[in-house]
């Protein structure tokens, strides 16, 4: 329940002392950690169960208050508030910490004491957002450490393992928030795991771990590419099964999302100068990082049914697969004033500048000094057609339209023009089966686009059977959403 905090006095965490009669305490939570249990010592067969959080009632002031006792006191207690609430602590107990000892697994913090919650004697109650001073609210955007203290993601990579196991302060921005994964140890305790992407000016990709419910709730929140974190003590790893390093978030971590600090402005304003390029650079990923296997993909379609489907998954980030028997209606493959090869990043593989011949992706990131090889490529956009409609501006690049042309680009770049038109005829107009991707992008003219997975001449008895009437049933719905494409 929320507490009204007028007419109170409070005693400032700079102010705290163990000879003080009953403080009561105002702050805002900036971290917090899971409730556990313990065998209790003094009760063999019983458990007692503790967790604990940080508290900041100025800019330079805060400090870890902690809660032991039984499962229902500590779980109501710990489920009634998360990071981000002002809190108000009556009657803590205040004891000098032990700073090796406080600060192994707790938050370092500049108080030379710690707070304790008894069950008897101690009160928590949380304010009403209404009423908490907007000056106590600032403190959630100000990080704990130096903010010009951190590691750049790029200079984690580039010290690789010597940094294995160093507990480090990291600013980056979020790249995507990974779902919750449960899991069960072997001992059958449950748990659960979430990944986060981060990225900044010098790394494209780098992920952060989060084991606790805490954490993963707060990553919840997070917006990607339009939330900056100072993630202070963090802790660094190499991990042997990815052959990476990555990012933990442990016991001592306090996370402060979209710090107001001038270092923080400047990724700001990058991630959103490179917010297009980052979407055309996962738009490719798949084709360029995932194998699909083929044989997972059963789904058939005509192209009626998969625009029907587009308009079915709108608003879903999710790609869809399937085949569709077809037969390419348009393929400039033999005209001048068209591009089909393209130079790509051999890092990356983002399409580079055709004048400069740089990658724009990789440039942005400075950890790279040397400048990227290139790799010629196709880059074609081709038009399916069925008996259904046609879907245009399909996407036909990389080894799929090799395998579909027949030949390498070298080969292709070898070609009269008399050839390229003999090339284009023998592939037009002949049905094929052709396995697809879509991704919903909403600034593509049709609202998605389409890669090819592959191309092939259909086999006429597979084809005469998907055409004569798998999917009809929900062909006549289809058709009316259609009118809205």
């Amino acid at each position: 329940m929320a507490y009204s905090i007028s007419a109170q006095n409070f005693v400032a965490i700079s102010d705290l002392h163990p000879n003080l009669a009953r403080p009561s305490i105002i702050g805002v939570v900036i971290g917090k950690t899971d409730a556990k249990g313990f065998p209790d010592r003094k009760n063999i067969g019983s458990e007692r169960y503790t967790f604990g959080f940080t508290i900041r009632d100025s800019p330079f002031h805060f400090i870890n208050v902690n809660s032991w006792g039984r499962e229902d006191y500590v779980k109501s207690l710990s489920e009634s508030f998360r990071v981000g609430d002002c809190v108000i602590i009556e009657n803590p107990l205040i004891q000098t910490k032990e700073v090796e000892k406080e600060e192994k697994f707790n938050p370092t913090t500049p108080s030379c004491y710690k707070l304790l919650l008894s069950e008897n004697h101690s009160v928590v109650k949380i304010c009403s957002c209404y009423e908490v001073d907007t000056k106590l609210l600032s403190l959630l955007n100000l990080p704990v450490k130096n903010p010009q203290d951190f590691y750049s993601l790029g200079d984690i990579v580039a010290n690789g393992q010597s940094l294995d196991g160093r507990i480090l302060n990291v600013l980056a921005a979020i790249k995507s928030v990974g779902q919750p994964k449960a899991f069960t140890t072997s001992d059958r305790r449950k748990g659960q795991r979430c990944e986060v992407k981060l990225y900044d000016e010098t790394e494209s990709s780098f992920s952060m771990i989060c084991w606790d419910n805490e954490s993963i709730q707060l990553v919840q929140s997070w917006m990607p590419r339009e939330t900056v974190i100072f993630a202070s003590d963090v802790r660094i790893n190499f991990d042997k099964f990815r052959n990476c390093m990555v990012a933990t978030v442990i016991s001592k971590t306090i996370i402060t999302t979209n710090p107001d600090t001038p270092e923080a402005n400047i990724l700001l304003n990058f991630i959103r100068e490179s917010a297009e390029m980052l979407t055309l650079d996962e738009e490719m990923e798949d084709q360029f990082r995932e194998s699909i296997n083929l044989q997972t993909i059963v789904d058939v379609y005509t192209v009626e049914l998969l625009k029907a489907k587009v308009l079915q998954n709108e608003g879903k980030s999710e790609p869809f697969y399937g085949i569709i028997f077809a037969y390419i209606s348009t393929l400039n493959i033999d005209n001048e004033t068209t591009k089909t090869i393209r130079n790509r990043c051999a890092r990356c593989h983002y399409v580079v500048n055709d004048t400069t011949q740089t990658c724009s992706l990789c440039s942005s990131f400075p950890s790279s000094s040397d400048t990227p090889a290139v790799f010629p490529s196709f880059d074609l956009l081709v038009d399916l057609t069925d008996h259904s409609g046609t879907l245009h501006a399909c996407n036909l690049s990389g080894t799929v339209a090799e395998e579909t042309l027949g030949c390498k680009v070298q080969e292709f770049v070898a070609l009269t023009e008399v050839q390229k038109t003999a090339l284009k005829w023998h592939l037009l107009l002949e049905r094929s089966k052709i396995y697809f991707k879509v991704i919903l992008s909403p600034s593509s003219r049709t609202g998605f686009r389409a890669s090819l997975l592959s191309c092939k001449l259909a086999d006429p008895v597979e084809s005469s059977q998907n055409l004569s009437g798998k999917g009809k049933p929900a062909a006549a719905s289809a058709s009316k959403q259609l009118q809205r494409l």
